[in-house]
């Protein structure tokens, strides 16, 4: 064969379907979609509202992921529930953040702004969380909706939505060290639920991580029952 060819090589069909993975995630949506997924499976209606997208829109980007084999649908009565197809999509998804924040000064200084952070802002990594609950040192509280924290979350974690912190606020210790875990690094449920629990006078931080990035580093997961908690 003449090296001038314009023949196709023989493994471009392989870059082919590396490239559809790619272009399915290459839409900020899309992305938005798979790091909501990564907490719970939900159905289009719920998506759409959580994205403030319209179910048209939502379902357009969905059914892009789905033809990519990145999520999975069960239809049941009227309602389509999508949920990631396997383990190794989340752990794409933390890959890439990783990858971002590593390589993108301007994605930083975006994620300080939004949150309301610098960068000396005090978080508690994993290695010390799971330290220091040994010793009974700290309460983890997950401000994630119920729904989310059913679906997985940390052992020995409570489950303290977001909504209801303000009212549960007194039935927490006063005596030991509030980390707050929420979906994610760029999550602004935890920065939230610090100022609430710091105005009550709580010694309270941020998990550095998500339930993504612990399943990511092969850390214990929990699933709760299918009832949401009444008290603390």
């Amino acid at each position: 064969m003449a090296l001038n060819s314009q023949s196709d090589p023989p493994q471009k069909p392989l870059f082919d379907e590396f490239a559809r993975v790619a272009k399915a995630l290459a839409s900020p949506v899309r992305l938005e979609l798979i790091d909501l997924l990564c907490q719970a499976p939900r159905t289009v209606e719920v998506l759409a509202e959580m994205i403030s997208q319209s179910v048209a829109a939502t379902s357009h980007h969905l059914r892009n992921l789905l033809a990519a084999r990145l999520v999975v649908a069960e239809k049941k009565g009227l309602y389509v529930t999508y949920r990631l197809a396997d383990q190794d999509i989340s752990d794409t998804w933390v890959a890439l953040q990783s990858l971002a924040h590593h390589h993108l000064a301007e994605l930083r200084r975006l994620a300080h702004e939004y949150l309301g952070t610098t960068e000396k802002e005090e978080t508690m990594d994993r290695t010390t969380l799971m330290a220091r609950m040994r010793r009974g040192e700290i309460t983890l509280v997950d401000v994630r909706p119920w729904e989310e924290f059913a679906a997985g979350h940390i052992p020995g974690a409570v489950s303290v939505p977001l909504d209801y912190l303000e009212r549960m606020v007194y039935s927490l210790p006063v005596d030991q060290v509030i980390v707050v875990c929420s979906r994610g690094p760029y999550c602004i449920l935890s920065r939230k639920a610090v100022e609430i629990l710091r105005r009550h006078d709580f010694q309270a931080v941020p998990l550095s991580d998500g339930i993504p990035q612990w399943r990511a580093a092969g850390l214990p997961i929990t699933v709760a029952e299918e009832k949401a908690p009444t008290e603390v």
